[in-house]
């Protein structure tokens, strides 16, 4: 696994990626290819954990392209930061997993704006791994957990062509998160500029509810019954709102748990969504 820094608004930004289990990719070779897609060589590579390359296949003699994951992470700078052990179980089953940590975390440049012009952190990511040699183009999916399900489906809504999207515990009307979670008022009203009765469409362009007419592939809704952090309501809701607006849709609902998952069923949890993009 690496920490990248690419580029997104013409501002440095961080993000990881892991390779599928059993391959891999000298860091020499990924700072090649930051450096032919930017025409950039100060977008350093650092390896979290380094492989013993003879151990491991190349990733560029896979019989065929590889899938991607676009993990999209919850929270706002340390709170939520992207958990490099979950992309180790995501590239467990057989596709590359990269995930933005959005800017101004992580010592990236800008301010992480809740889903404002961080949007353009995730399309940047999806521009610059779809034009690795070895990526398959027409298969890349995007998750969002909690608050990254704004981000999500921001991507899905846009006219990169995201092959799937799975929005897990996410947050689909921003309004509604100010309104349930006082914890959180202070932080929107200081990262959006105002609460959602002074600046109402700030609020609407970070609500995946709102998007979901402009979502054109197939979509997973992920969440237990029992989340206090952000409610069951907002998944049942985007579900209702993906299926009045034509979009395939189907809801994976975990009776009587909360935001994060026991780890037994968040393992079976991951397994089940990722039978969900293959099929």
């Amino acid at each position: 696994m690496y920490q990248l820094t690419y580029v997104s608004d013409g501002l440095k930004v961080k993000g990881y990626l892991a390779f599928p289990h059993g391959y891999g990719l000298p860091p020499g070779e990924l700072a090649e290819s930051l450096r032919r897609h930017y025409g950039r060589t100060d977008l350093p590579v650092t390896p979290i954990a380094t492989p013993l390359l003879r151990d491991i296949r190349d990733v560029r003699a896979a019989e065929s392209p590889w899938p991607v994951f676009l993990y999209c992470r919850g929270g706002i700078g340390h709170v939520g930061r992207v958990q490099t052990h979950w992309l180790e179980r995501f590239a467990r089953h057989g596709h590359l997993v990269f995930a933005p940590c959005y800017r101004g975390s992580e010592n990236g440049e800008g301010r992480d704006e809740f889903g404002g012009r961080d949007r353009e952190d995730v399309l940047a990511a999806y521009r610059f791994l779809e034009s690795l040699p070895f990526v398959d183009a027409r298969r890349i999916s995007v998750m969002g957990f909690s608050r990254g399900a704004i981000n999500a489906a921001q991507a899905a809504a846009s006219p990169l062509p995201i092959r799937k999207l799975a929005l897990w515990s996410g947050v689909s009307d921003l309004a509604r998160t100010y309104e349930e979670r006082v914890d959180m008022r202070r932080m929107l009203k200081r990262v959006i500029g105002g609460s959602p009765a002074k600046l109402p469409e700030a609020y609407r362009e970070r609500s995946p509810e709102a998007l979901a007419g402009r979502i054109g592939c197939p979509t997973l809704v992920i969440h237990g019954t029992n989340d206090v952090q952000v409610d069951f309501e907002h998944g049942r809701r985007m579900y209702e709102r993906l299926l009045e607006a034509g979009v395939p849709a189907d809801f994976h609902r975990y009776e009587g748990l909360g935001h994060h998952l026991p780890p037994d069923v968040h393992e079976a949890a991951i397994a089940r969504m990722f039978d969900w993009i293959r099929r």
